[in-house]
């Protein structure tokens, strides 16, 4: 949000904040044993003395009060807001007085914006300490989408899901529309669907193959895509599907999806794709991802039956394994199964080896209307890694599973970078990840994998990071891969991110001063029977390894406004990739810490200077009152010992 597009919501925010100073009051005191009373100290919110020192400079020395024209100085020269104008300024300024019951009865009266002296309109060390702990105002993040959206879909890093039918585990859980619902209303850009024949063949349903989830109708996922596919976000919903179809029943979903969608459906112009499309022009279309099925099928293809773990993860099997003969799900016998599943080395046979279109395997003609519904195509070329890497005249779409791109990037790491500046990489959890966790994201980022699809059932520090990513550029979905990513160096090599520059880029400053709002959000007894919390924070930097950090504040012992005003350093050799990674616990001296808030910001998208920064539950849902009052600096490395 730009700081003149002030929302009715600063008065609220005021509000929340009287709510827990209130609060202050009321958590003082705690039964204790035998129901003997202990008290603790309660503070106020006040300002730390980093903003007191910052507040006395823009003011002029020692003055108390700041005028607009210094505090616009303060905006452009501490806060980064170099596009600010005087006009803008005196506007923030009526609006932040207005909002802190600072202007007199008239001004209110009036509006507050051409009758407010020069001295109501000068603004006290207080005024500026809270109009800075709006995160409406002062979030860590730009709101708003500003990478270039014109390059080709392959120059982004795409907001991923797997199996994005499922509710719950990968082996038993069951199908529905609603976590797709869910995944499109955080800004999930990728849905992955598994089609398979119903037990009498004549319909389609969406179940994880091989395994005890229950279905759902194709038709309701659609209808869910549909109503919510641009809810967060305009730039395109891609549907990647793992087909398992016969010919007619390709026939019959092309039918229902075009009936469904209709003109949200993207159909490409050409049959030969040399370049993906923009997500600016692809912008509130749908576009489905698959391999396209083959014209004709020469002769029968056999079915290792021995192979059924190769679709365990529900991850494009039908672009990796034939599908031709195999029964439905529902004919697999659940031992069979679960050993499948628990086998970590069992790995999926590359993409597009059968025509999945035909599972009597005679010679049949593929179904047109669903080969022209393919607007990104999914294809594979035999051989070597290198070979299947290999950069032909066409874009295509590849699959592979994390421990796939582990074991490649190892001796191919270079042409995983090159073959992603043109075409599109997907990488989906391993199949013994029944349990619907996920593999780390920067495994596929460093590379630049478009596609790094996540289980979103699972919650935990993986999700976290996803989650952080695509906070950039305005949580539209779609993250602008790094230039170093996607060109070559000037003496030709490629990016190599297991490599450590020689010299660190910039430096990441970070202060973590105070935290607030637990009281409100939470029940006096929720972290302690007998006493407040003791809180600590962990900052760390998680990224390619030669930036990765941890660093924690100490423990403020019983109090729900810990202030630790303490600052932290991050040297950064590709700051682009780097997430700075956020989480609040109370120590817990019998136990496991308990969580208190979380967040993760993509570094390269930081706002320097005093931020408010909303922090997040394990779910990844945001607080409503739970904040932690900051500031983010970029040192050059040749002046640190300056600053």
């Amino acid at each position: 949000m730009s700081l003149v597009a002030i929302k009715d919501s600063s008065s609220k925010e005021e509000e929340e904040l009287e709510e827990e100073e209130e609060d202050m009051k009321t958590y003082n005191k705690y039964k204790w044993l035998f129901f003997f009373p202990r008290k603790y100290k309660s503070n106020d919110l006040v300002p730390p003395r980093d903003l007191k020192e910052t507040f006395c400079k823009f003011a002029g020395g020692g003055e108390s009060r700041m005028s607009v024209d210094q505090f616009r100085h303060f905006l452009v020269e501490h806060q980064g807001h170099v596009d600010i104008t005087l006009s803008e300024t005196e506007q923030i300024v009526d609006k932040i007085l207005k909002a802190r019951n600072e202007s007199d009865d008239e001004a209110h009266r009036n509006g507050g914006d051409d009758h407010c002296t020069k001295q109501q309109r000068e603004l006290t060390l207080d005024v500026v300490f809270h109009f800075l702990l709006l995160d409406d105002f002062n979030d860590p993040l730009k709101s708003e989408v500003h990478h270039d959206m014109e390059a080709p879909l392959s120059h982004y890093f795409i907001y991923t899901g797997h199996n994005s039918y499922l509710t719950g585990n990968q082996l038993s859980s069951e199908c529905s529309e609603e976590p797709i619902i869910k995944a499109l209303q955080q800004g999930v850009r990728v849905i992955e669907l598994d089609l398979w024949p119903t037990s009498d063949k004549d319909d389609i349903k969406v179940v994880h193959g091989w395994t005890l989830t229950t279905p759902v109708s194709p038709r309701k996922c659609l209808e869910a895509i549909k109503k919510y596919a641009f809810f967060k976000s305009e730039y395109p919903v891609i549907i990647t599907i793992e087909d398992h179809l016969t010919r007619e029943l390709q026939t019959k979903f092309a039918e229902m999806a075009t009936e469904i969608l209709g003109d949200l459906l993207y159909y490409p112009r050409a049959e030969r794709l040399t370049e993906f499309p923009s997500p600016k022009s692809l912008k509130n279309k749908i576009i489905i991802s698959t391999k396209p099925p083959k014209e004709h099928l020469n002769k029968s293809i056999d079915v290792d039956r021995g192979s059924n773990n190769d679709v365990q993860d529900g991850s494009e099997s039908s672009e990796e394994e034939t599908s031709s003969g195999q029964e439905s799900p529902d004919a697999m016998a659940k031992p069979e199964t679960e050993d499948k599943m628990a086998d970590p080395e069992t790995e999926k046979k590359e993409e597009g080896d059968s025509n999945a279109g035909d599972q009597n395997g005679s010679n049949q003609q593929c179904s047109a209307d669903y080969k022209r519904l393919i607007g990104i195509p999914a294809k594979k070329i035999k051989g070597s890694i290198k070979d299947k890497l290999r950069i032909g005249e066409e874009v295509r779409r590849l699959s592979w599973s994390e421990q796939k791109l582990e074991k490649a990037s190892e001796s191919h790491g270079t042409d995983i970078i090159r073959f992603t500046q043109r075409n599109i990489l997907r990488v989906y959890p391993k199949g013994t990840r029944v349990q619907s966790s996920n593999f780390k994201p920067h495994i596929g980022w460093m590379y630049g994998v478009q596609m790094v699809a996540f289980n979103m059932q699972k919650h935990g520090k993986e999700l976290w990071l996803m989650q952080g990513m695509f906070r950039a550029n305005g949580g539209c979905g779609y993250v602008k891969k790094p230039e170093m990513v996607m060109q070559n160096r000037p003496n030709g090599e490629l990016f190599d991110p297991e490599r450590t520059l020689p010299e660190g880029k910039t430096i990441l400053k970070v202060n973590v001063y105070m935290g607030h709002g637990w009281s409100s959000e939470f029940s006096p007894t929720h972290f302690d029977r007998f006493s407040p919390p003791d809180f600590y924070t962990k900052v760390s930097i998680v990224g390619v390894p030669a930036d990765c950090a941890k660093k924690r504040t100490r423990v403020i012992m019983d109090n729900w406004f810990p202030v630790w005003e303490e600052e932290f350093r991050f040297p950064l050799t590709v700051p682009e990739l780097a997430l700075l990674r956020i989480i609040v616990r109370e120590k817990d001296q019998g136990g496991k810490d308990d969580f208190g808030g979380q967040t993760c910001l993509p570094v390269s998208e930081l706002r320097v200077g005093f931020r408010t920064v909303p922090l997040y539950d394990e779910k990844g849902e945001k607080y409503k009152f739970v904040k932690l009052f900051m500031k983010f600096q970029f040192i050059d490395p040749k002046n640190a010992g300056s600053v």
